[in-house]
């Protein structure tokens, strides 16, 4: 059989309503041409973090079976050792072994090494061709911990064109046609950084959006909520969860002016990264193979509520986001959301607050690290011409990251092994979901999340969440997406039930119990 290729590209701290053919007013041209030609998930999951969803996804396992439960970097004795473990096996791995050619651009973020070449390396984890990043988040002008294959690529950001958003696409592009012309099947696993902090866009992109978000964050909920229905997302069981409530309401907000300019800088992020998938849409039907490309998107995580810098400045800096102290010109980079001071430019490092990452979650609540469906939920866009799934279609089964490599391998025909390279492997946790995304009826299946003690099951209709040591609430999420009302008083034996499942599933992958 003729395996399809496949380009699987992930966006890093996106909200589930940024882009536009998920409500968003972003300009998201190429996403919004494939999601609403191809099929969109209404109800898909990530698992609330980068590094554990990305270990999930690439796997198939649940992020505590990989090593990775909270994030890249070693946390023992009493944690995860926070690197990619060998009792995994990626999708990379097992695509390579049948003959693809296997390439990454971007983020990598699962390997507690970031020097010297370790066994947790993109490079020894099934990719033959990478350019990235092992850290987590970096300038988008001079990114740490840049490489080619294990070799040091710093010296390519002194080019003052160097945007790394630019840098990303430019391989990927360069491998598929590469490769396509080769006549090889190829898997090219695109992880941008974008939109992730710190707010680094290039000022021609970021004036393209002057006077959109003067009308606020409240506005712009209610006019993204709208489009969710009209799109056909999300219906009457999808109420606009009521604002943070630590946060001001737009009218009363201060400095509004430099409030717009944060989320005009987010939204160029989000443009330029779309402008890039244009371009690996291009080439790949500049290469004849569009149709039996199978290309899929999808985010991390949430959007992100953090305030920089995170702890003291200097310890930021040093830390694990390593920053730099400087520009490439030598200036002096100012760290922090400072009101006053433009994001934007390579000399700033901010991010863009939790007003405005309550408008990336339209309409849910919370954010990244939670387990609520503000944190949880994500666009999730599958274009595949040539296996069916290209009509326009809305699916409104609930899956999660675990679900990705089982379809993709049941794709490309590839069993998943028992054991790899020596070494034994858990058996996948998810399911192919390609019977959901031809629109068949599925059965309902189980769905778990914890992240830093935050937890969640999912059973059909049924969702138990709660925040760290707090008290588990159950929401009815065919009537309640938004998680709104609570009704664990109303329903214990539903509690009992999903309560006893997630503490087996939590016993059984490897949880690690916080204090």
């Amino acid at each position: 059989m003729r395996r399809p290729n496949i380009v699987l590209i992930l966006a890093d701290d996106l909200g589930y309503s940024d882009i536009g053919c998920y409500g968003g007013e972003i300009r998201t041209p190429n996403l919004d041409r494939i999601g609403r030609s191809g099929v969109r998930l209404s109800q898909f999951y990530n698992t609330a973090r980068c590094s554990p969803s990305r270990a999930s996804l690439l796997t198939g396992l649940h992020p505590h079976q990989t090593g990775i439960g909270v994030l890249a970097g070693n946390n023992a004795p009493g944690g995860y050792p926070g690197s990619l473990n060998d009792r995994c096996v990626t999708v990379a791995e097992l695509l390579g072994d049948v003959g693809y050619a296997t390439g990454m651009s971007g983020k990598w973020h699962l390997s507690g090494p970031l020097w010297e070449p370790a066994d947790s390396w993109p490079t020894r984890r099934g990719f033959s061709d990478f350019f990235g990043t092992l850290s987590g988040c970096g300038s988008y002008y001079d990114p740490a911990t840049l490489y080619r294959g294990e070799q040091d690529a710093s010296d390519e950001t002194r080019d003052p064109r160097f945007f790394y958003t630019d840098a990303i696409t430019d391989h990927a592009v360069d491998f598929i046609g590469r490769e396509a012309a080769a006549g090889r099947p190829f898997f090219a696993y695109v992880a941008y950084t974008a939109p992730h902090w710190p707010l680094h866009a290039p000022e021609d992109d970021i004036a393209g959006y002057d006077g959109v978000y003067t009308a606020g964050w409240d506005e712009l909920r209610a006019r993204r909520l709208d489009r969710l229905h009209a799109e056909g997302l999300l219906g009457t069981e999808s109420a606009l969860s009521a604002p943070d409530p630590a946060q001001p309401s737009w009218a009363s907000a201060p400095h509004q002016t430099w409030e717009a300019r944060r989320m005009q800088v987010y939204a160029a992020q989000v443009e330029r990264m779309d402008r890039g998938v244009g371009r690996i849409l291009d080439r790949l039907a500049a290469s004849g193979v569009s149709d039996d490309t199978i290309v899929v998107f999808l985010s991390d995580n949430g959007g992100c509520a953090e305030i920089l810098p995170l702890g003291d400045p200097g310890e930021f800096r040093a830390g694990r986001h390593i920053v730099p102290a400087a520009t490439r010109e030598g200036a002096e980079l100012r760290v922090g959301n400072l009101p006053g001071v433009d994001p934007g430019p390579e000399d700033t490092y901010a991010s863009y607050g939790p007003a405005w990452a309550n408008l990336s979650n339209t309409p849910f609540r919370l954010y990244k690290r939670w387990v609520h469906e503000g944190g949880i939920a994500t666009p999730f866009v599958v274009h595949w011409p040539a296996g069916g799934l290209a009509a326009g279609r809305i699916v409104r089964t609930p899956c999660q990251l675990t679900d990705v490599l089982p379809t993709l391998l049941a794709a490309a025909g590839v069993t998943y092994p028992s054991e790899h390279r020596g070494h034994e492997v858990p058996p996948l946790e998810g399911r192919d979901m390609t019977p959901a995304l031809r629109g068949e009826p599925v059965q309902d299946t189980w769905l778990f999340w914890e992240h830093l003690g935050n937890a969640a099951v999912r059973r059909g209709r049924w969702k138990l969440v709660r925040e760290h040591a707090a008290p588990w609430e159950l929401y009815d999420l065919d009537t309640d997406r938004s998680e709104l009302t609570d009704l664990a008083g109303h329903h214990p034996d539903v509690v009992a039930e999903l309560a006893t499942a997630y503490q087996a599933w939590a016993r059984r992958v490897g949880v690690i119990p916080r204090g």
